[in-house]
């Protein structure tokens, strides 16, 4: 049971009058695509139920591979920790644009469509993101030549190429479909990271007026593509104001999350800091969420190869507070990796030095997970 009545009783007590008054103020919630499906509408609405009762816990590649193993039916690190799965899975596009059969991450574009199908049918979440290449240079996503994302735009030289790109998007998105035809809503987290300069697309590699055209751009041409399952998550990296999160920004009508990634380093070892960053952008982010009606997310998270023990209850917990967030993902569970010669895993798996903490972690009223999305919605 994952309910503790004296805990349950008191949380009821103390937040009643929050949920309350965060339910009405965002009683204006809609997506930005006009036309999106009847599914795609219904779990918008769910997401904001669900952020009254609690958090979605997400994890990337969750049902793909995990340490020490790649591609075993029904398998996932949390699964075997915890015995549920995550509520939101994580998957990358990265590879589709260049018709590669497999994503960045080695994933085969089939077997991804059949995990997302798979969790569908379970009551799970997907979110994708999309590293692609830099279309100036055909180099990765991490190549961050200046103007990059200039060449891009209607009318210059890359933005046939981006189209083709767009294409391919359009045609996964729509690949995508329960047992009774309908397409399965995603939350599509493009442009990602952008206020850091690591990427093309990223801070001082495009003014913000490229940036929000090229956003503007893909949302209205996927819609052209009709692609109407998709709920579009906005996401910087680190941010320390209202004005700097928003520098890019595309407009209310543009974006239906509101998020951030941020993860806790080794020179950070009793996580204060990263309790400290994250306290203070959902503070910023809380606000903005209110004004513009907008749900808010920690959309990557995590400290690679947890070596706190207690990191799920006494870090990431503490990190997001008393938020109404509608979901934390935590990144991937590569396992060895053999050119830096270390672990590289953000999930607890069994025998894992945190795997007890994360067990307490999962049995938290507030930490929702997929078994526990109808029983929250009743």
């Amino acid at each position: 049971m994952k309910k503790h009545f004296l805990t349950l009783l008191t949380a009821t007590i103390i937040s009643s009058s929050c949920i309350s008054q965060k339910s009405a103020s965002n009683t204006n919630l809609s997506l930005s695509d006009k036309k999106a499906t009847t599914e795609t509408k219904s779990l918008y609405k769910e997401l904001n139920i669900l952020t009254q009762k609690g958090f979605l816990f997400g994890h990337q590649d969750d049902l793909a591979y995990g340490v020490k193993w790649k591609y075993e039916d029904g398998r996932s690190d949390v699964k075997d920790v915890a015995g549920d799965y995550p509520a939101v899975y994580g998957w990358d596009i990265a590879g589709l644009e260049n018709d590669s059969p497999n994503n960045i991450d080695g994933v085969p574009f089939a077997k991804m469509k059949q995990y997302i199908i798979e969790a569908d049918a379970r009551g799970g979440i997907s979110t994708i993101s999309w590293h692609f290449d830099n279309p100036a240079t055909g180099k990765n996503a991490w190549d961050n030549t200046k103007n990059s994302l200039k060449t891009i735009l209607p009318g210059a030289e890359n933005h046939k190429k981006f189209t083709s790109w767009l294409d391919k998007a359009a045609v996964f998105f729509l690949s995508l479909k329960d047992k009774n035809g309908k397409n399965i809503p995603i939350l599509f987290r493009p442009f990602h990271e952008l206020t850091g300069g690591w990427f093309w697309w990223g801070k001082g590699n495009c003014t913000p007026e490229e940036f929000k055209t090229a956003w503007k751009f893909t949302f209205d041409y996927l819609q052209k593509k009709g692609v109407h399952n998709l709920i579009y998550v906005y996401n910087t990296g680190g941010f320390g104001s209202e004005a700097d999160f928003l520098a890019n920004y595309p407009g209310d009508n543009y974006a239906d999350i509101l998020s951030f990634d941020s993860y806790q380093n080794s020179n950070d070892p009793n996580g204060q800091k990263f309790i400290s960053e994250v306290q203070n952008q959902f503070k910023i982010l809380n606000e903005i969420s209110l004004k513009k009606h907008k749900l808010i997310a920690l959309a990557e998270a995590g400290y690679e190869a947890v070596p706190d023990s207690k990191w799920w209850t006494g870090t990431l917990l503490k990190a997001i507070g008393d938020y109404k967030i509608s979901y934390v993902l935590l990144w991937r569970n590569h396992g060895w990796q053999e050119k830096e010669q270390k672990m590289h895993y953000y999930a607890p798996f069994s025998g894992q030095v945190s795997e007890k903490d994360f067990v307490d972690f999962y049995n938290l009223d507030q930490t929702i997970f997929e078994k526990d999305i109808q029983k929250k919605l009743k």
